[in-house]
């Protein structure tokens, strides 16, 4: 299983490990299964240390590097299809446009995407795993 990890759970994965439900630790250490990353992710996470929100371990670009080879992920970037795709998601869906690029790219790579945010665990259009869980 494809499994595309949302930004939380990215740092979760790295500084916050008992935040993930135990049967997500289990998933993430698989190697049955490919994870992925948005750059979305590594996106949001400059921005909330830029506002100091987050404070890492590392500087971010050793952390996000480290993190992605930790986890053996793959980084996907943010293309014109997963643009057009965060615009046109079927259904009802909120505005935040960096949970519409996560979604859009789930969709188009066809990942299951690994989130503890409720809309987009609600939201039937995309494959979601619970990270609580």
């Amino acid at each position: 299983m494809k499994l595309l990890l949302d930004t939380h759970v990215l740092i979760w994965s790295q500084e916050a490990v008992a935040s993930l439900g135990p049967k997500t630790q289990r998933l993430l250490t698989d190697d049955r299964h490919e994870l992925v990353v948005s750059a979305v992710s590594t996106l949001e996470i400059a921005r909330l240390v830029h506002l100091g929100r987050l404070t890492l371990k590392l500087p971010i670009e050793s952390w996000t590097s480290q993190a992605i080879a930790a986890l053996q992920a793959r980084s996907l970037p943010v293309d014109d299809s997963v643009a057009r795709e965060a615009y046109a998601l079927p259904g009802e869906f909120h505005k935040d446009p960096a949970d519409r690029l996560l979604v859009a790219t789930a969709r188009l790579e066809r990942a299951t995407l690994v989130t503890a945010d409720d809309a987009i665990l609600s939201y039937r259009h995309v494959r979601t795993r619970d990270a609580r869980a």
